[in-house]
């Protein structure tokens, strides 16, 4: 019952590494070079990148919920069920969500006018930093945000919740106490990472939305805690 967990795995480790490689390359240009120019195009590719795999990161972790909903649920199904073709399949659905439902916000940013200022408040660039730099109707970038972030990530958190809510009800009706902690020791892991993606997540939104008065170091901080502490934290976890 291990082998589609591997694969999601492989693809988590995939997205950590990729979330790395994006954010990093700016962010040590900052610190120790003191590089802090960007081009427009680079700027939007990486805030592209940046959005996209967060969105795939979290189509894993559902991916994975499922994977331990299947092997505690209907364990005798389990390879019948999340078989090598429907993995790949879900793999692909995965990715596409995340590389597709970016390109709307990403695409305008590329012929909006600028002529606010040109400086970010991050070493990396985001979509909510970069659109309140553009000189044109931006209604539609704050708009499908909110709607992008309620259908994947809380929509994706529910999900999650419920399916470990049928799982612990499961385990609950197993006779043996040792079969019990056996059950719930598979789990471990991946609520661990849950709690770690998701708890940044909520941190970094209630920031942005509801923090336009506190110290501007919060915001960076926040932002860095969210990018790079779940890459880190992972692998340590599995």
């Amino acid at each position: 019952l291990h082998e589609p967990m591997y694969n999601l795995l492989a693809m988590l480790a995939g997205t950590d590494l990729m979330v790395t490689l994006t954010t990093m390359p700016t962010v040590m240009g900052v610190l120790w070079v003191n590089h802090r120019e960007m081009s427009h195009t680079a700027c939007f590719l990486q805030a592209y990148f940046i959005h996209s795999l967060s969105i795939v990161e979290s189509g894993v972790l559902l991916a994975m919920a499922y994977d331990r909903f299947i092997a505690i649920r209907t364990p005798l199904r389990y390879n019948s069920i999340l078989t090598k073709s429907r993995m790949m399949k879900v793999g692909l659905g995965i990715l596409l969500r995340g590389f597709l439902s970016l390109l709307p916000p990403i695409l305008p940013l590329f012929w909006f006018p600028y002529c606010r200022s040109h400086v970010l408040s991050h070493a990396f660039c985001l979509h909510q930093d970069v659109m309140k730099l553009a000189c044109a109707d931006i209604t539609f970038n704050r708009i499908y945000p909110v709607f992008l972030v309620t259908v994947t990530f809380f929509l994706g958190a529910l999900i999650i919740l419920f399916s470990y809510i049928l799982i612990l009800k499961t385990v609950m009706g197993i006779a043996s106490a040792e079969e019990q902690a056996k059950a719930l020791n598979t789990c471990v892991s991946h609520i661990s990472c849950v709690l770690v993606f998701y708890i940044t997540v909520i941190g970094l939104t209630f920031i942005h939305r509801f923090g336009k008065h506190a110290p501007h170091v919060v915001h960076i901080s926040m932002s860095y805690v969210y990018f790079l502490f779940p890459p880190f934290m992972n692998p340590i976890v599995y």
